[in-house]
Formats: structure tokens, C-alpha cells, sequence
């Protein structure tokens, strides 16, 4: 049942609770919202400011490794999560266009991602099924 779950859908879920959490507690201007986190003094000396935009973009990479892992397979649930993952990039785009608090670039990139989701879902399924079909025995009528 996991394994037809978008993982990616995760984002923007996670990003919706922000909006719309944030939207209820009065505040309205995403793009500081986004920009708040913390810093962090690394070896060399510099201060590593993390912002709650780049937790959220580097939590979205991981789920895009885990939805390309996925997307190997070529069995009837994972094509039903390409539809599915189809339909979370449809509503992340309408969200960006549409919803007030939407269109930052933070969203923009978990939107695009949602989108290398669908496109590399689909190219590695057909691919993988174009290297199983080329590995099937073929009759020998001749």
C-alpha cells in the first residue's frame, strides 16, 4: 500500500500545513515565513544560515531519491503511483498559480520537483519494461 503513495506528496503536504497553519496564526507573507531558521558555525569559520525554505527543499530531494528508487519497478503499483504522482504535481501547480501564499520559489522548486517526479517515473518504467520485454524468449516461428 506504501510503495502507491507519491513519498513526494509528503512536501506538499507539509508545505499546505505551513500556509495555511501560518495563515490562520496571521501570518501572511510566506516568503519571510521562509526565510526564518537558524545558523550554524561550520570548521572553517563561516556561519551556515539554514533557512525553513532549504529544510523543506532538502527534505523534497530526499523524497525524490525515494520516489526514482520506486520508480524501477514495473508492476501495476507503480504505475498507479505515476498516476498519482501525475495528480500531485497538477495540484501543486495549481496551488502556485491559484492560492495566496503559494508563489515563492520554495514552492516553485517542490512544484518542479513533483514534476521530475512524474517525467522520471515514467521514463524509468518504460524503460525497465523495454528491458524486460527484450529479455522475454520469443517463439522461434520461422
Amino acid at each position: 500500500m506504501l510503495r502507491i503513495f507519491p513519498m513526494i506528496l509528503i512536501a506538499v503536504i507539509a508545505y499546505n500545513v505551513v500556509v495555511f497553519g501560518s495563515g490562520a496564526a496571521g501570518q501572511h507573507d510566506m516568503t519571510a515565513l521562509m526565510a526564518r531558521g537558524f545558523s550554524l558555525t561550520v570548521f572553517s569559520g563561516d556561519v551556515w544560515k539554514v533557512s525553513l525554505g532549504d529544510m523543506f527543499l532538502t527534505g523534497t530531494v530526499g523524497l525524490l531519491f525515494a520516489e526514482i528508487i520506486k520508480a524501477t519497478g514495473t508492476t501495476s503499483r507503480e504505475i498507479l503511483n505515476h498516476g498519482l504522482s501525475m495528480v500531485t504535481f497538477m495540484a501543486a501547480m495549481t496551488e502556485f498559480l491559484v492560492l495566496k501564499g503559494f508563489a515563492t520559489s520554495t514552492f516553485f522548486l517542490i512544484t518542479t520537483m513533483c514534476l521530475f517526479d512524474v517525467v522520471a517515473g515514467y521514463t524509468i518504467s518504460l524503460i525497465s519494461a523495454k528491458r524486460d520485454l527484450s529479455m522475454s524468449p520469443h517463439d522461434q516461428h520461422q
